[in-house]
């Protein structure tokens, strides 16, 4: 996935530090600098960029934009207020916050919970690299916080297929190795294996899940898939063919093992997905397409991209080290990436952050606080301290480095527990146990 990482104004200093040095250039002397072009933003299952300003400035994505071009709906505090009601629990903390932000017939689920109706979850990981990164634990995280909510199956599509076909770098057993890697990280985030099946698209495609994808297969067209992801023909037939293969996951009937054989039954049982945003198109498609193939909808429920190190605009990528916080990494280089990397809010001198105080909108110390300290209090305190003068920008760097090194630590101790053996018994093709919900509320027959 190619992401643009070439902001990092003002990623090295501190606002107790000296103001940044002027940027090296390859222009002889005198000869001016081409002028920038303005660039509107992109979000693409492949592309993250918020665009850039006429000034060449990098861009924070516009979600709420987003949501009105991609047809979502948002997740306001009404539907969060019946979230709590129907489902007992607190909406989780990036819920409250606007990390989880848009969705599409959440409400559906919520119906289907309280009457007691069944449902799954479906989640996904395309493994490009031997370690996941904080952004990608993000989603996994909040996936597992419903899947103990609303205690239902999960089925986590690991979609090797789809980096292979879509890198002219990576090789078949390169993602095959990724994917058993990345496996490990994805279960080191606690998920209940009782009611949690992984699977490799090379190694579980076929029968009643293939049959499905030739059904999705058959009803989407080139000219859709040119219009909802931007492909041309240099693009190879694989990439436009995905979309049928990640949308098969959504119908239960793929997964006969869990959800048994009677067709006609299983159909009418619907997912939610939680994804980030920038995989809606895939199910765009899928949702357009499903009641035409007498399967209900998906659902979905849409996160924010954790911003690279670099700077808001930017998304974290598996193939840029500077760019993210790897789940593999040491709490030293955490430490020294924060420090050195993480694009600040703060002002050029001392003098002036006191004066004027820092922004902690684009501060990407703060916000990974805001995606990983729980604290609701804590977070307002720290805010509100930095956005006054009265926190220093490197003091707001050495609690968003103590965090995040607990919180990878944490991660890796878990991991350091999962064998090749619980690896091989999450991806095994089986029936899972769940309860769903143990109030639900039954109509009463007319």
């Amino acid at each position: 996935m190619s992401v643009r990482t070439d902001s990092g104004r003002k990623s090295n200093i501190m606002a107790d530090e000296p103001g940044q040095p002027p940027a090296l250039t390859n222009l002889s002397l005198g000869e001016k600098a081409p002028a920038p072009k303005a660039t509107g933003q992109v979000v693409t299952p492949f592309d993250v960029s918020g665009g850039v300003d006429e000034a060449g400035k990098l861009l924070p994505v516009d979600y709420e934009k987003l949501t009105r071009e991609f047809g979502a709906t948002p997740l306001t505090p009404e539907i969060l207020e019946r979230f709590e009601k129907v489902t007992g629990h607190r909406p989780h903390r990036f819920m409250r916050r606007g990390i989880v932000f848009s969705h599409r017939e959440l409400n559906k689920i919520l119906d289907r919970h309280e009457k007691g109706q069944p449902f799954y979850l479906y989640t996904g990981r395309g493994p490009s690299s031997d370690s996941m990164h904080v952004g990608h634990t993000v989603p996994f995280e909040f996936t597992k916080w419903l899947q103990d909510v609303f205690d239902v199956p999960l089925v986590i599509m690991m979609t090797d297929d789809e980096k292979y076909m879509h890198s002219a770098k990576i090789e078949v057993e390169d993602v095959k190795q990724y994917t058993k890697a990345n496996a490990r990280d994805i279960i080191a985030v606690g998920f209940d294996m009782k009611k949690t099946f992984i699977f490799s698209d090379f190694d579980f495609v076929g029968g009643a899940f293939y049959e499905n994808i030739c059904r999705m297969a058959k009803r989407i067209t080139i000219n859709q898939i040119r219009g909802t992801f931007g492909f041309n023909d240099s693009n190879n037939i694989g990439e436009f063919h995905f979309c049928a293969i990640q949308s098969a996951t959504a119908f239960a009937t793929s997964f006969p093992q869990i959800f048994g054989t009677d067709k006609k039954k299983v159909a009418s049982i619907p997912c939610l997905i939680p994804c980030a945003i920038d995989q809606d198109p895939y199910f765009r498609q899928c949702r357009d397409n499903a009641e035409k193939m007498k399967f209900k909808k998906p659902s979905l429920i849409h996160s924010i991209f954790l911003p690279a190190l670099q700077g808001p605009g930017s998304k974290m990528s598996a193939s840029i080290d500077s760019s993210a916080i790897f789940m593999s990494d040491t709490p030293n280089k955490i430490k020294n990436k924060i420090n050195k990397f993480a694009f600040s809010g703060g002002q050029e001198t001392a003098e002036l952050h006191r004066e004027l105080g820092g922004n902690s909108k684009v501060d990407v110390p703060f916000q990974y606080l805001t995606f990983f300290l729980e604290d609701d209090e804590e977070l307002e305190r720290i805010r509100t301290t930095y956005e006054k003068g009265e926190m220093m920008t490197g003091e707001l760097k050495q609690i968003c480095i103590a965090e995040l090194q607990k919180y990878v630590q944490g991660f890796q101790e878990r991991r350091a527990k999962v064998t090749e053996e619980i690896v091989a018994e999450y991806m095994r093709p089986r029936p899972l146990e769940w309860k769903g919900n143990p109030n639900a509320v039954v109509a009463e027959k007319k």
